[in-house]
């Protein structure tokens, strides 16, 4: 093995690359390096290197096409020249269809038959040939920054193809990533390893710190290969995050044998998930809480703090209500199933925990079971609360925003 093929060898090991993407980017390169040192623009330059031996075959590759008149070409280029004109007056582009009818002959990459044949006897229209090129001495300096620029882009592509091809199908997937900053936009850059994605400001939970050099779980919303290369983008407050933790924390999730019927989320504060199992062995609930609540606690802290609620899903509306609006206890539930509303009954004890700190309890609570909630206090001086209601501070419906954290410690600690 030759000391180039070391070195490309090197390369592919450490970024991750093919022998074969490695080899064509400097193929790539030498051919920009000959364009410029030895050949003309008019040229389709190509070059088969090889690095056991260090020797090149170079070659200008055309597609062979009938004869075009020059005057016929000359016209057809005035037309051309006239009709983007007034395309671009209309503020748009000229279409392949509007220039379908013209004459076009690219001396780059066609040949005339007539030219073909003083190259190749036998050139045929349709064809591709080949005309061999002499390589003439050195490359100069000149043409060497050339080839270096070219085999830095070229890599720096394969690497980018390398990643997408990694990415594109991990969509919806949990993935590490480290805070690298925050951008002007607000955005948090975050660095995957071979890649950097972004964090937009609508895909953050609001409050959460992103401090430069921590470690986090990201879920992956999106890979795409735009103009500006490869896009990765991140997300930590949509409810495919929540779901997808689940599904990696939680072994019954992961193979089935758990489902998540219904999530509802209010991203940095609370979760609530609804779970269901059609094997009588197994207790949903306490599969995702796991031994003195290790698995929640887990998925706590991958969630930065925030509150989890698991549920348990009934095709009973008014038991799955019941459930919905934990950790508050509703004693009734009148349904209405023509306006798909719900009037839910609790004590006075238990009306601030039922509609929880600025609504947030009674919101989520609707909107994981669909049905629009009127909490009612069917004790001493009665109290309704609509789900769809606007509640500013828990205050203007429960009294004092102690009372819901008071009741919420006492029924996490029950």
């Amino acid at each position: 093995m030759s000391e180039i093929t070391k070195a490309i060898q090197f390369i592919c090991d450490e970024k991750g690359l093919t022998f074969e993407s490695v080899m064509e980017a400097i193929e790539a390169a030498m051919s920009a390096a000959y364009r410029k040192d030895f050949g003309n623009r008019q040229q389709n330059v190509k070059v088969k290197f090889d690095p056991e031996t260090m020797g090149m075959e170079v070659w200008d590759e055309k597609e062979v096409v009938e004869d075009i008149d020059e005057e016929i070409l000359l016209k057809a280029q005035e037309e051309l020249t006239k009709r983007r004109e007034e395309a671009q007056k209309e503020g748009r582009e000229l279409t392949e269809e509007e220039m379908a009818d013209l004459a076009r002959f690219n001396p780059k990459m066609q040949i005339m038959i007539t030219q073909a044949k003083e190259q190749v006897k036998k050139a045929k229209v349709g064809e591709i040939i080949k005309i061999k090129l002499e390589v003439p001495g050195e490359f100069g300096r000149m043409a060497a920054q050339t080839a270096k620029q070219v085999v830095i882009q070229r890599l720096r592509e394969a690497e980018r193809n390398t990643v997408y091809d990694e990415l594109k199908d991990q969509v919806g997937n949990i993935i590490h990533g480290i805070v690298q900053r925050r951008d002007r936009a607000g955005a948090i850059i975050i660095d995957l390893g071979k890649a950097t994605a972004t964090l937009p400001a609508e895909e953050q939970i609001y409050g959460e710190q992103y401090r430069p050099g921590a470690r986090m779980r990201f879920l992956i919303e999106k890979v795409e290969m735009g103009q500006r290369g490869l896009e990765i983008i991140l997300s930590r407050a949509g409810k495919k995050m929540v779901e997808t933790i689940f599904a990696e924390e939680i072994p019954e999730i992961g193979s089935g044998a758990v489902e998540i019927k219904g999530l509802a989320r209010d991203a940095g504060h609370r979760s609530k998930v609804a779970v269901w199992t059609g094997d009588d062995s197994i207790d949903p609930i306490g599969a995702c809480i796991g031994q003195r609540g290790s698995r929640i606690t887990t998925i706590i802290e991958g969630l930065g703090g925030e509150k989890i609620d698991v549920i348990q899903f009934s095709d009973d509306a008014a038991e799955y209500i019941k459930h919905a609006l934990s950790p508050a206890k509703v004693t009734a539930v009148s349904l209405n199933e023509e306006t798909k509303e719900a009037a839910v009954y609790v004590a006075a004890d238990q009306f601030s925990l039922a509609i929880g700190r600025g609504g947030q309890n009674v919101r989520l609570a609707a909107e994981l079971t669909g049905w629009k909630l009127n909490v009612v206090q069917n004790e001493g001086e009665e109290k309704i609360v609509s789900s769809d209601d606007v509640v500013e501070t828990p205050e203007a419906v429960a009294g004092e925003e102690e009372k819901v954290v008071e009741e919420e410690k006492k029924s996490d600690e029950s």
